[in-house]
């Protein structure tokens, strides 16, 4: 009697196992929400720099390469596989078969040429068939140019059908996992041709899913691409949409009322709400990004007055920052790149908050208690960030502080999308401007080089223009040996820290909550928002 009572037992211990797994196994369909702090710039990856875009661009496109979930890892993507020749000169990708564009026109090597040779200044590029006739650009790709891409690619060739080849003028370490990044997207070259200015509101790419249409600042929707070539990995949901909801609090309020799947950055203070609500989980990752206050070095007095900006640097209570408005979401910043990534220097002391020696400096630099200083502008941005919550309320703060020494400050904002536009410009009545990164690939160059070295093109948003810093960066794309480039890296932070380019404010976890309902959602380290393999209890 007891054996078979024993026997019942496993049984039904093997049905509850069962149908737990079974119960946890993917379900396709349901319309997922998606809550954010602002509306896309525009969906041509090929031109655009923010986070808000590029959402919508990880899930209606693909790269060649493409990163590990939760990890800056390589693996395939678009490509099956590639060869790199001895001399670091020569990459060879072998591409997928099979795989069509939300257009229905088939994906291959033609069109790998098309959407990486579009950015060329010089398009040294060859088709395998008939190809195009690649329209001038509107404006210049800022990705392309603020990575030197037309120093570092000389030639892109298709060689046949599924195999393109890339020639390089120089080796570049961190070539192929800029590869992997959103402006490297592979776009349908039919559907560009349709309508080249238009197709910036009209993306067709080889992703999970499909653009359908854009209601601006309001909404973006998305239905799963019925053709996909992975479709045994996903797509699940039958529907995106990408809802603007500009206040944080509100947005949360739209989630705890399941008005929304997912929040994105919440205020700091609804954590601990979310955390204990039975509906909500908390999807957490640390920050691979820095938030920082940036200076118009186009402009005097501070492009050569550097006991000034070391003043400012000491004047702003970074701590007292990151406590009221992080709010346990962040940690005060000594560098540029965050703690967790190879070749952090960690001997760089960081600027302490000091009023006094802010207000010696000041002296120093020719404003004693702030005379001689006309009021400054100081740009905050108008939505929240991985790598500041909220800009105004930062901003604020920031203009408190510089008031104690005597400096008058005033608060500058437009909506994002002018934002982005007329800092990239970097006009006369700008002085101050907030400004951040999440990384895009796990490389130190991808902030040291991209974000700060002006000294390698107009489009970089840092106009700093230093032979010595420019010089590590060219040293650091071109050595291979990782610990040699770690310490190229290491020197260049120690030179930002005593020239002061830009003032590190704080690298921020990011934490966004979503309801119970929705699974296998993963925060990634770069900020991507992936939602293929996502799917709705």
């Amino acid at each position: 009697m007891i054996r078979k009572i024993g026997v019942l037992l496993c049984c039904i211990l093997v049905i509850l196992i069962a149908g737990s797994a079974f119960a946890q196994a993917p379900k396709k369909g349901g319309t997922l929400v998606f809550g954010r702090g602002g509306d896309s710039v525009g969906l041509d990856p090929a031109y655009e720099t923010d986070g808000n875009s590029f959402m919508i661009c990880d899930n209606v496109y693909e790269a060649l390469v493409e990163y590990k979930d939760e990890s800056t890892e390589i693996e395939p993507l678009l490509a099956t596989s590639w060869q790199i020749s001895p001399d670091g000169l020569t990459y060879t990708f072998n591409l997928r078969k099979g795989v069509k564009f939300h257009d229905g026109t088939p994906f291959n090597a033609d069109a790998v040429v098309f959407s990486l040779g579009r950015q060329m200044k010089e398009r040294n590029v060859k088709f395998f068939a008939k190809g195009w006739e690649i329209p001038k650009q509107d404006r210049p790709p800022e990705y392309w140019v603020s990575m030197e891409m037309d120093n570092t690619i000389g030639s892109i060739e298709a060689k046949d059908e599924y195999t393109v080849v890339f020639k390089l003028k120089r080796v570049e370490a961190p070539f192929l996992a800029n590869l992997g990044m959103d402006f490297a997207d592979i776009i349908s070259p039919t559907a560009f041709m349709k309508d080249p200015k238009g197709f910036v509101r009209n993306p067709v790419g080889t992703g999970p899913y499909k653009f359908v249409n854009w209601v601006k600042d309001d909404r973006i929707t998305l239905d799963a691409f019925k053709d996909y070539w992975g479709k045994a990995e996903g797509p699940y949901l039958e529907k995106i949409i990408f809802r603007a909801i500009p206040e944080n609090a509100v947005r949360f309020l739209e989630l705890k009322a399941g008005k929304i799947h997912i929040c994105q950055f919440p205020n700091a203070a609804d954590i601990p709400l979310a955390k204990k609500d039975p509906k909500l989980w908390v999807p957490t990752q640390p920050g691979m990004n820095i938030g920082y206050l940036g200076f118009n070095h186009k402009k005097e007095p501070w492009k050569s007055n550097k006991n000034l900006r070391r003043a400012i640097a000491h004047a702003i209570n970074r701590k007292a920052i990151v406590d009221n408005i992080y709010q346990g979401m962040g940690q005060v910043a000594k560098n540029c790149i965050p703690p967790t990534m190879w070749g952090y220097n960690n001997d760089v002391p960081g600027y302490e908050y000091n009023v006094d020696l802010a207000k010696k400096l000041l002296a120093e630099a020719g404003y004693p208690e702030g005379k001689g200083l006309p009021e400054i502008t100081l740009w905050s941005m108008p939505v929240a960030r991985p790598y500041n919550p909220e800009g105004l309320k930062v901003g604020v703060a920031m203009i408190g502080d510089l008031a104690k020494v005597g400096i008058s400050a005033r608060i500058v904002s437009y909506d994002w999308g002018t934002y982005l536009k007329r800092q990239r410009q970097q006009p006369e009545d700008m002085d101050l401007f907030q400004l951040g990164w999440t990384g895009d690939n796990g490389d130190p160059d991808n902030f040291f080089a991209v974000l700060f070295d002006g000294l390698a093109s107009e489009a970089v948003r840092t106009q700093w223009h230093s032979e010595a810093y420019h010089k590590m960066m060219l040293d650091g794309k071109q050595t291979i040996d990782q610990a040699k480039r770690a310490d190229i890296y290491k020197k260049a932070q120690q030179l930002m820290f005593d020239e002061v380019p830009v003032i590190p404010i704080a690298h921020s976890t990011v934490m966004w909550p979503a309801l119970k309902k929705v699974k296998n959602f993963k925060l990634h380290p770069t900020g991507s928002v992936r939602l293929k393999s996502v799917w709705l209890e």
